[in-house]
């Protein structure tokens, strides 16, 4: 089993950081070695991790070499967005070569695709989580959805394979894959061996007021297609009057959710492969996530 950091708050001092963009010169290395030191073999990058230079060659290779002297490697790629919104789609479909290119460039050997997007429009029902309506939602989407979005990364799949990179399809929130059936339907239609499931269950239960199938459920669903697994933790407050819940994102020890159930189902399931931990956006991330590395590390331990 590989622990890996799916770090989601690039500040780390002095560095203020705007979005996932990691530092640059002597303080990547820096940041490198520590998450290295806090027990992570591996890091999941996003396509911007090199913000205005992510398309430079010489940029991609001196990332890569800052990563091989600190022992951490990249070994998952972050990448996607809908394939089906009519204001992003195309944008989205015409990334996805570049995320095998920088696959190749970074020596990882999957990429991860979230096939979400902003909402379409903001001051709408369905613009935030925890509503009674989701925009962009499987409940939403229309079967040619899934025909264009199987094509698509069927079709990229074939690229990924041929330079032995694997695809990794994320349950996600505002995506019409954002329970365990979209989803398995959605592999099944691009029958590529190359491509399997992120089965981060902790956003179908996020998706909603009310989640339309239990963390239990969606993990047990998932388990034996994944090939990718994000792990996070969320605390819910539940607002009745106001048909809302508010999620609140915590170290995986102190959440809502059962993942010694969860370790216990991908066990169970035969998975080896990689375990992001995905990390707290606000607040000393690097204590909170090493909280839920251990965490991990423990349940992995004691049930195998």
């Amino acid at each position: 089993m590989e622990f890996v950091y799916a770090y989601r708050r690039s500040v780390f001092y002095p560095q203020r950081g705007e979005g996932l963009v990691v530092p640059s010169g002597d303080l990547r290395r820096k940041y490198f070695a520590k998450v290295k030191a806090l027990g992570f073999e591996g890091i999941e990058l996003g396509l911007d991790a090199l913000g205005a230079a992510e398309d430079s060659d010489e940029a991609a290779a001196d990332l890569l070499h800052d990563l091989e002297e600190e022992g951490l490697p990249c070994v998952a790629l972050r990448g996607g967005g809908s394939l089906v919104d009519p204001r992003f789609g195309s944008e989205n479909e015409m990334q996805l070569p570049a995320a095998v290119e920088m696959a190749t460039k970074l020596k990882v050997g999957i990429v991860n695709l979230a096939l979400a997007s902003p909402p379409l429009d903001p001051d709408a029902p369905g613009a935030t989580y925890g509503e009674t309506v989701s925009q962009g939602s499987s409940r939403l989407a229309k079967l040619e959805d899934y025909d264009r979005t199987a094509r698509i990364i069927a079709s990229t799949a074939d690229r990924a394979s041929a330079v032995g990179v694997q695809l990794s399809i994320e349950l996600h929130q505002r995506s019409i894959v954002d329970n365990s059936w979209t989803l398995l339907r959605l592999i099944d239609m691009i029958d590529r061996p190359n491509v399997g499931v992120n089965a981060d269950a902790a956003n179908t239960y996020w998706a909603y007021e009310d989640a339309e199938e239990s963390f239990e459920d969606a993990i047990t669903a998932l388990a034996p297609r994944s090939n990718y697994w994000h792990c996070k933790n969320l605390t819910r407050v539940h607002i009745p009057e106001l048909h809302r819940a508010i999620y609140t994102r915590v170290p995986i020890p102190y959440g809502d959710l059962d993942y010694r159930f969860a370790v216990s189902a991908m066990i169970d399931a035969g998975y080896d492969g990689m375990v992001g931990i995905e990390g707290l956006r606000v607040g000393d991330q690097l204590s909170g996530d090493t909280e839920s590395l251990n965490r991990l590390k423990s349940l992995f331990q004691e049930l195998s």
